[in-house]
């Protein structure tokens, strides 16, 4: 491998807890960038001091002024930087897709060295299915905000990701329970740490759990997808039958009502046919 990295931005995932996680790739790219984009750089201190590092650091974060980024873009040109937030995978619940954007609109070289998430991490740890799955960040702190929020999400048919504080994670889980009802849920905390915890159950019991009694640490909400609808009854598949026919002739309006239902059409159309007999 060569001393010199080609100029561009390379976007590092690091640990979320255990150092031991870097990826050695992420490692190398470290050692040789020319300047390392840090959310903090306190905390990204504490990754090359264990890594044996002494690098150019400029801090990069969500409130940095525009004229950070354009210089870090500009020296994108020549240099190799590397963007770090302050644990996992930039841009996820972190600002970093600026910088980003600004790069290929710059028409600068962009790479990604993926790694540890904790949002993947905790959908392995919870038991929940994740062949649907929705990351929604952080809920609002405020009491109307989180429930307009819950209320958006609650149709999806996905198991649902959410990053919470130890100090809001009882509110948010009552609150998740009161318009998401008796879903399963975990509540994942302090991930490849030593004293890692998943504790499952429903949100009401969870909620319960966590009402008086905030854990410590980096804490991940993991929520089941909604269970499956209950099929309709007699009197609406009728009522939605009838509708039908005022448009339609019964062929049709069978097929409509049963996609609409996800019911077999064959089975709906003798009861169009008797309905329509008898409007």
């Amino acid at each position: 491998m060569t001393d010199t990295l080609l100029p561009g931005l390379y976007i590092v995932a690091t640990p979320i807890g255990n150092l031991q996680d870097l990826t050695a790739r992420a490692a190398d790219v470290l050692s040789r960038a020319d300047v390392i984009a840090a959310e903090d750089s306190r905390v990204t201190a504490k990754l090359l001091n264990h890594l044996g590092l002494k690098k150019s650091v400029t801090r990069y974060h969500d409130h940095s002024d525009e004229s950070v980024r354009a210089a870090l873009v500009e020296r994108m040109a020549g240099e190799a930087v590397a963007l770090v937030s302050d644990a996992g995978s930039p841009l996820i619940s972190d600002p970093g897709y600026k910088l980003v954007r600004a790069a290929r609109e710059a028409g600068r070289e962009v790479t990604t060295l993926p790694g540890p998430s904790a949002t993947i991490a905790a959908l392995t740890l919870a038991g929940l299915p994740t062949d649907r799955f929705l990351f929604a960040g952080f809920l609002p702190a405020r009491e109307k905000a989180r429930a307009d929020a819950i209320a958006e999400l609650s149709s999806i048919r996905a198991t649902l990701v959410f990053y919470e504080s130890a100090q809001r994670l009882g509110k948010s889980l009552a609150a998740l329970a009161e318009t998401l009802g008796n879903r399963e849920a975990a509540v994942v905390r302090e991930i490849s740490k030593r004293f890692e915890e998943t504790i499952t159950g429903t949100l009401a019991e969870l909620a319960e759990r966590y009402a008086d009694a905030p854990p410590k640490g980096e804490i991940v909400i993991v929520v089941g997808p909604p269970g499956e609808a209950a099929p309709p009854d007699e009197a609406e598949i009728d009522e939605a039958l009838r509708e039908a026919l005022g448009r339609l002739p019964p062929g049709k309006a069978a097929a409509e009502v049963a996609s609409r239902f996800g019911l077999r059409r064959g089975d709906l159309y003798d009861r169009a046919r008797a309905l329509k007999d008898g409007m």
